[in-house]
């Protein structure tokens, strides 16, 4: 199984997933670098797999269906280009080999899912869309705080060894973020620096490894004290409300909104 970020736009990857001369494609909100890649390696596209509805995640998808005649499967409660195979928590795919889990992960919207592939080989692999980034995690537009941070819950709970495929190279911005909030976490200072020689070299800082997540990032770290103590600090949150998790994870979210 190889993996392959294919960039697109500013900042987007789109996940191809390749075993022997099919793939997988995940997210393809522009059709042009899929059907390069496919060409170039000469594989057959099986079927692209949808997070949520957002254009920069699905704009390629009807040109690529057309093109290929690849299945398409995405979240149940969106609107994807049809037509689409329903998928919701609790379902499982068989893909290239692989068995594909889908989770319920809304927050950023309604309905996003993600894609866990468990038994993948040397580790399993996530793909989150845009709910959890290196460093970071997405906006909160559709949902709520509180389905955000159930989301994040259900993804921190996955094997630490979880190569973690996010949709944007949104890294540094995360981690300039990260440090404001634990500017003493020692993991977070060795990661940042790794990350900006990696982007300094012009190489994706992504999959990120979901062990070092639960090591560095605020969104995933909002009940450990010094998160929330620097959460209370920044929003002037009651003694009430720094008990409250989702109090707390709001609040945090709210300071990377209008973070600079």
């Amino acid at each position: 199984m190889k993996l392959i970020a294919l960039p697109a736009f500013s900042d987007n990857y789109l996940w191809l997933w390749q075993q022997d001369q099919m793939a997988v494609v995940v997210d393809p909100g522009d059709a042009a670098p899929v059907l390069q890649a496919l060409a170039k390696g000469g594989l057959k596209l099986a079927a692209i797999l949808v997070t949520h509805h957002h254009a920069d995640h699905v704009g390629g998808v009807r040109e690529l269906q057309l093109a290929t005649g690849a299945q398409v499967f995405g979240p149940a409660r969106e609107e994807v280009p049809v037509p689409f195979t329903p998928v919701m928590h609790g379902d499982a795919l068989e893909l290239l080999g692989q068995t594909v889990q889908v989770l319920d992960v809304p927050g950023h919207t309604a309905g996003h899912v993600a894609y866990f592939l468990p038994q993948a080989p040397q580790s399993p692999v996530l793909f989150c869309g845009d709910t959890l980034f290196s460093g970071g995690c997405g906006r909160v537009f559709e949902g709520t705080p509180a389905q955000m941070l159930a989301s994040l819950d259900l993804l921190a709970s996955l094997p630490a060894s979880t190569q973690v495929c996010c949709a944007h190279e949104y890294t540094l911005s995360n981690l300039r973020f990260a440090l404001a909030v634990e500017p003493s976490n020692t993991d977070l200072q060795t990661y940042a620096a790794h990350c900006q020689q990696l982007r300094a070299q012009g190489v994706s800082t992504l999959p990120a490894q979901l062990g070092m997540e639960l090591q560095i990032n605020p969104f995933l770290r909002a009940r450990h004290p010094l998160v929330r103590h620097a959460v209370a600090q920044h929003a002037g949150l009651s003694a009430l409300e720094q008990t409250d998790d989702v109090a707390v994870f709001a609040a945090l979210r709210e300071w990377k909104n209008d973070f600079k």
